[in-house]
């Protein structure tokens, strides 16, 4: 019974926890992977390979601190996402990503660009800018889809917005 009790227990904490993983323990960087690296300028390019990698990660499970296919939280999909599609290496969480480029306007969002939500007292959440206002992100209820800044949730939840141009 008392494993039952810690085990609901834990999972409670999980849930509550949402997308912030542990931070890095190092100042938040971006590391450029030679002969990957992708324009950030280039909207055409960054959609092509957003979409592309949206297609195969499409429906992957949430789960806090995961960073495969069989469970990935909002973080470490950017993580992924950058790494793998853009050629670029971000810090790990979302506290550190929410420090990087350069603060932008809603309104002067484009491809590639970081969107940060408020997701609870201390919760943050991150996705990928693609397009007339849809984002990319690994959603804690649905796994990885593509939501709409203007949803009810995401704009009562909308933070910020974060550009990394090199």
């Amino acid at each position: 019974m008392k494993n039952k009790l810690f085990i609901a227990g834990a999972l409670v904490i999980t849930a509550l926890v949402g997308c912030s993983s542990v931070p890095d323990r190092n100042a938040p960087k971006v590391v450029h992977i030679l002969g990957v690296k992708v324009d950030l300028k280039d909207s055409a390019l960054v959609k092509e390979n957003l979409y592309a990698h949206y297609s195969q990660w499409k429906n992957a499970k949430y789960q806090i601190g995961g960073l495969s296919r069989n469970g990935i939280d909002c973080s470490g999909f950017v993580y992924m996402t950058f790494k793998s599609r853009l050629g670029m290496v971000l810090p790990r969480s979302t506290e550190f990503q929410a420090e990087l480029g350069k603060s932008i306007d809603k309104d002067q969002l484009r491809p590639g660009d970081l969107v940060f939500f408020r997701t609870g007292r201390t919760d943050r959440h991150v996705g990928v800018y693609l397009e007339n206002g849809m984002f990319l992100h690994a959603s804690t209820s649905q796994g990885v889809i593509i939501s709409g800044l203007d949803e009810n949730y995401w704009k009562s939840a909308y933070w910020k917005a974060k550009r990394l141009d090199s």
